[in-house]
């Protein structure tokens, strides 16, 4: 409810109120009484509306007209049910009695106005203005909640402008201001009334940052709408004619949620008591509309895909044939980012995330550009970041930078329930460390203070630390299913060595790995399994994927039903710090300047890797898996075969693509090359509840 001021009324002299519609306000009868009074009757003209609590009159008068007692607790409120064609065309008279004194008159002449500041509180695409004043000032949760939505303005309208259109005080054009929310101010007043009163649109300074306030101008041409509120400008006083007018107000969000700011924006509106000139304004009514920001929202693989990136390398023209070929049967675009924008830095899983923003008007795809700055800095900004396409970013923009603050690192679950507790949106994994210590890497705090800001997809740390890269896109991935709506994929090594077990018992031992793969030691299946030591790491990376593997049933809700183990080994090796990483098994080839791991850029020596089936990218029903090259027995590959027989009964197609010289050999799959856009939930984030 609006707050209005409180009214006394006196004996002596009129009294003159201003009353705005759909609003409350209180009379000191009690404290305005005449001494030795003890009861009062009251009079009002019909079109206001006086309430007295206790209502039961203490005694009728033969006339009609009731009396109450004047007692302490004595509460009467007053409304107006139009607003006054003349000032003070109202009447309110309160007659005060005693036992030993007649009747003590004390007149109010009210105006009543309307003031009323309407936006999109009940979240449907639309603004309903009602003289019936609801709740604006707090915002609400969930599907029966209430408040106003602000969107970011983070796209580039006008391809022209040198920034976002967050980062000026301009209106390109109308799609600009499809990206803003409403906000209509109604006035009805009589024809003076703002000759002695003034009205003032204002934010607090403490949100002055983080929202501008534009307003129309009466030709509704973009050129016209100026920036009234924002950074520097936390009021403005309004100048309105009397009469009936309604003025639009466009709002734009110029922050995320973040650390130090929790989402939440109160537009206010003030009238002022200006007609004494040698006192300061009279504060007579506020009201506020209450926003959140809406956040920045991850799409899971589960998502259906409307577009796939990957950038073009010098040696990667048959994997791009491949995916093409991918996308055209998941019936979604493909984007190839040339040469001269990747600078050979192939990595698009990395440098971005692409997400959305959404308000009940409209739904706006967000990129999220990590810190890593490789040769892909600049391709969000030139090639994403334009009409109706956002851009975002956070942490340190020049080094201080761990491959953990790479995007491959950053993944979401579908939607998922645990225990009573449900995350419609799914929830952000991000890799850590299992503890601090001196060599340990963790994703930049400001990263993380930005995921779990957003409170919409509550943020759940793993233990990625003991990979090489560090990653969590290398032992995990979600995969769309009926029933509960997906499967989660876990990289496993002792799926793996039960699968050559067997094998080797059906008499396959001498079966080559990576036939066909040139400048390469040929090792056998029973070469594999016999060497203690390739064993003993893989013991070690089984016990680190267990523990995620019981940290993500825990915090997602999952049983084992819902977890398919995808065969794959393992080796451990020395990192930069001597300490001991986990790269998936295999030989070795030469590898270039980008390889993924590698924030300094510099060239890493020969090592022995393998393909990483669980590294792939799910568009819809197609998979698209990195060709393991595993064991070749009665003419298939093994593997293959193994990765078939566990996914394609749900219902999903498996399509193995070459990545081995182009990714492979630089720690990097199919998922790590590619970035994908999804379409947004249909589920709306207001509608949870944190």
């Amino acid at each position: 409810m609006a707050q209005a001021t409180v009214i006394h009324v006196s004996p002596e002299q009129p009294t003159y109120a201003v009353c705005v519609l759909g609003t409350e306000m209180q009379l000191d009868i009690y404290g305005s009484a005449p001494d030795g009074c003890t009861t009062f009757g009251i009079r009002a003209s019909p079109e206001v509306v006086v309430d007295v609590v206790p209502s039961p009159p203490a005694k009728r008068s033969p006339t009609g007209s009731s009396k109450w007692p004047l007692a302490p607790g004595l509460e009467v409120s007053l409304g107006v049910r139009s607003a006054s064609s003349s000032t003070g065309d109202q009447k309110v008279q309160i007659s005060y009695y005693g036992p030993k004194t007649g009747p003590v008159q004390a007149l109010l002449y009210v105006t009543g106005v309307e003031i009323s500041l309407s936006a999109d509180i009940t979240r449907t695409g639309k603004m309903k203005p009602t003289k019936a004043k609801k709740n604006q000032r707090t915002w609400t949760w969930g599907p029966r909640g209430q408040g106003a939505i602000l969107l970011v303005n983070c796209d580039k309208d006008n391809p022209k402008s040198p920034s976002r259109d967050c980062m000026d005080d301009q209106v390109h054009d109308r799609e600009d201001l499809q990206d803003m929310s409403l906000v209509t101010l109604s006035t009805n007043t009589p024809r003076d009334f703002f000759v002695k009163h003034q009205l003032v649109l204002h934010v607090a300074k403490s949100e002055m940052d983080k929202v501008r306030v534009f307003q129309a101008s009466r030709s509704k041409q973009p050129s016209g709408y100026r920036a009234i509120l924002g950074p520097q400008q936390p009021s403005h006083a309004l100048q309105l004619p009397g009469g009936r007018h309604s003025i639009d107000f466009y709002v734009e969000g110029l922050a995320f949620p973040d650390a130090n700011f929790p989402g939440l924006v109160s537009l206010t509106i003030s009238l002022l008591d200006t007609s004494n000139l040698d006192l300061p304004n009279a504060l007579v009514f506020q009201d506020s509309v209450a926003f959140r920001v809406a956040p920045w929202i991850m799409t899971p693989n589960t998502q259906p895909p409307e577009e796939v990136y990957v950038c073009r390398v010098f040696d990667n023209e048959d994997f791009v044939k491949s995916l093409t070929a991918l996308t055209e049967k998941a019936k979604c675009k493909l984007t190839v980012c040339p040469v001269e924008e990747s600078m050979e830095d192939q990595w698009m899983q990395d440098e971005i995330e692409i997400g959305y923003i959404q308000a009940p008007h409209k739904t706006l795809p967000v990129v999220f550009d990590s810190p890593r700055n490789r040769g892909l800095k600049e391709f969000p900004i030139k090639c994403l970041l334009g009409p109706d396409f956002g851009y975002v970013t956070r942490g340190p923009q020049t080094g201080g930078v761990s491959d953990l603050d790479s995007f491959g690192n950053l993944e979401v679950s579908p939607p998922v329930t645990v225990g009573k507790k449900r995350y419609p949106l799914g929830r952000i994994l991000i890799g850590d460390s299992s503890y601090p210590s001196a060599k340990s890497q963790e994703m930049h705090q400001a990263l993380q203070d930005f995921l779990a800001a957003q409170q919409v997809q509550a943020p759940v740390k793993l233990y990625s630390d003991w990979l090489y890269v560090g990653h969590v896109d290398e032992f995990l991935s979600f995969v769309p299913v009926h029933k509960k709506g997906f499967r989660l994929l876990l990289a496993s090594p002792r799926s793996c060595y039960k699968l050559f077990q067997e094998q080797l018992k059906e008499g396959h031992g001498e079966a080559v790995l990576f036939e066909g793969i040139t400048k390469k030691k040929q090792q056998t299946l029973k070469d594999v399994l016999s060497s203690k030591k390739l064993r003993e790491h893989n013991s070690y990376v089984e016990s680190c994927i267990d523990w995620n593997r019981e940290l993500l049933k825990r915090e997602l809700g999952l049983t084992e039903r819902d977890i398919v183990d995808i065969p794959q080994l393992f080796k451990l090796r020395a990192d930069v710090t001597g300490t001991f990483k986990a790269e998936a098994f295999f030989p070795n080839m030469p590898t270039s300047q980008y390889n993924r791991g590698n924030s300094n850029l510099q060239k890493l020596p020969q090592m022995e890797s393998a393909t990483k089936e669980v590294n792939m990218l799910v568009l819809g029903k197609n998979l698209g898996i990195p060709k393991p090259f595993g064991p070749i027995i009665h003419g298939r590959c093994c593997l293959e075969e193994k990765v078939r027989a566990l996914l394609e009964p749900l219902g999903l197609h498996c399509t193995f693509i070459d990545d081995f010289h182009a990714y492979h050999l630089r720690h990097g799959e199919v998922h790590c090359g590619t970035n994908v856009r999804r379409q947004p939930f249909s589920s709306k984030w207001w509608h949870m509840v944190p």
